[in-house]
């Protein structure tokens, strides 16, 4: 949805993560991001990184205001086939951090899944501070996941249809469950959240 690619600066990061814009990726230089000046820097957060999760913030308050409940976010990502040479055996990997509600519950019925590899936090860990779902999710205690979709089995229409066709069941299963809508917190497996951090319903 950001219709950005992450080269050129990564939503699922915090502001302050030194990953935001990366210059490595898989070994290969980013001829763009290196060498990158602060200025080229802070313009990228200003025009894409915040707009995103500007719009964030008012989608989830529009569906808690017509709802008065929290909302269910799902996160969809993609991963590489190989990183850095190695085959990742994995077909869809959950990723989350400290608040199981909708994790477990996806992750059973992957795993029911025929001739499906599931991971869960792999190859990526969702325990990272700052990203999307600790800035939307865990600070606010909205449920929440992000799944990850290995990119060769997407990569064509019939691909994508497949995993549409997998998927829709399972996501509006998952979201008309109610104990999905309810505000609760869990701490981070990142560390206590700061202060002026946490954010908790009123």
């Amino acid at each position: 949805m950001s219709r950005f690619s992450r080269l050129l600066i990564d939503p699922n990061r915090g502001e302050d993560d030194p990953t935001l814009i990366m210059r490595i990726s898989d070994g290969a230089i980013i001829p763009g991001n290196h060498p990158i000046s602060p200025q080229e820097w802070d313009r990228r957060i200003a025009l894409f990184h915040r707009p995103y999760h500007d719009a964030i913030d008012r989608l989830i308050a529009d569906v808690t205001a017509a709802t008065g409940s929290a909302p269910l976010i799902l996160s969809l990502h993609s991963f590489t086939p190989f990183w850095k040479g190695v085959a990742r055996p994995w077909h869809a990997s959950v990723l989350w951090d400290a608040d199981p509600r909708a994790p477990m519950l996806l992750l059973d019925a992957l795993r029911a899944m025929p001739d499906i590899v599931v991971g869960d936090n792999e190859p990526y860990d969702g325990a990272l501070r700052g990203d999307t779902l600790y800035r939307h999710g865990m600070r606010h205690g909205v449920p929440h996941l992000l799944l990850e979709v290995r990119q060769d089995l997407i990569a064509d229409p019939a691909g994508v249809e497949a995993w549409c066709n997998r998927l829709a069941p399972v996501f509006a299963t998952l979201n008309a469950d109610p104990s999905l809508h309810r505000y609760e917190m869990f701490q981070s497996r990142t560390g206590p959240y700061a202060t002026e951090d946490r954010e908790e319903p009123s």
